[in-house]
């Protein structure tokens, strides 16, 4: 049997979101920035927490339809959910653009796993 403790978690508590304006403010205020046609994706360093942070930013620019944008933010969530464990301490705010309506899952699943590497990689600031 496996210890539950040695194998990587991927809930998305309450404590992996950006929930309040200072914490968003936070990131933009000094963020790495790496992006996509699809997305944009801030990051910034915070020694005051114990993992990865996430927070969304879907404006009716980049999704006019609320289907639209809660699917942006469906896939960008269970991408987080899923790569939160190798990401490093960082608060990130995505920022998706206007071609990802078109977009299908796979496209844009793939697309933020690649700015996930790219974003552990980059130096804050």
């Amino acid at each position: 049997m496996t210890d539950p403790s040695q194998t990587p978690s991927f809930a998305f508590p309450r404590t992996a979101r950006l929930t309040c304006k200072g914490d968003f403010d936070f990131v933009f205020a000094k963020a790495s920035r790496v992006a996509d046609r699809y997305f944009t994706v801030l990051s910034r360093h915070q020694p005051q927490v114990d993992d990865a942070r996430v927070g969304l930013v879907v404006s009716k620019k980049a999704a006019k339809r609320a289907v639209d944008r809660n699917r942006l933010k469906r896939l960008v969530r269970e991408s987080f959910r899923q790569h939160r464990s190798s990401i490093g301490v960082r608060d990130f705010v995505v920022l998706p653009r206007p071609a990802a309506k078109q977009a299908s899952n796979n496209e844009l699943a793939n697309s933020l796993a690649n700015l996930w590497r790219r974003a552990m990689t980059t130096r804050t600031c």
